[in-house]
């Protein structure tokens, strides 16, 4: 894996996800936080790999989606 900076600069940012380019040209993106046991359960992974940038921003936005549907609401604590 390769974590070069210059290279970086042309890739999206995703707060909290660490991006990575294998040796063999696959992106792989991590995130810095776990999620919790319940997002875990829900679905939720904290690593995903993806053929190209398009779709590793997809998956991304796929995990954090599953994430925030398997968060309980704070309107129903009320």
């Amino acid at each position: 894996m390769t974590h070069d900076r210059d290279a970086a600069a042309d890739r999206p940012v995703f707060a909290g996800w660490r991006i990575m380019r294998s040796d063999a040209g696959r992106f792989w993106a991590t995130r810095e936080r776990p999620f919790s046991r319940a997002v875990e359960d829900a679905g939720a992974h904290r690593t995903v790999d993806a053929d190209d940038l398009v779709k590793l921003c997809q998956a991304i936005a796929t995990q954090e989606s599953i994430a925030e549907r398997a968060r309980p609401s704070l309107w129903m604590a009320w």
